[in-house]
């Protein structure tokens, strides 16, 4: 009994310190590539930020550009009437 009352003890007494092996382990063994992961993660992370930004910069300048029919139209209306004054010239002159 007490041969087997030592042995429990024991085994009892050293059960944290292989769970921890085995914990520090599995950690030395999995950081590195959850390292890369992270690594990856952060790269995509920069690249996706600078996709965002160019999106946003070509929506904004299109968006500038549909304000800005209003001032076409009237560089337009500004241009035809010119082309009519400039005839109304030419056939003062011929």
């Amino acid at each position: 009994v007490t041969d087997k009352f030592t042995e429990s003890m024991y085994v009892l007494a050293n059960e944290p310190s292989v769970a921890l092996y085995r914990l520090q382990e599995h950690v030395r063994r999995s950081l590195p590539e959850l390292a890369q992961h992270k690594s990856d993660m952060q790269s995509w992370e920069e690249q996706s930020q600078g996709a965002i930004y160019t999106v946003e910069y070509a929506c904004s300048a299109i968006k500038n550009m549909t304000d800005s029919s209003v001032y076409f139209k009237s560089i337009d209306s500004l241009l035809k009437h010119a082309i009519a004054m400039k005839e109304q010239l030419n056939a003062a002159q011929g």
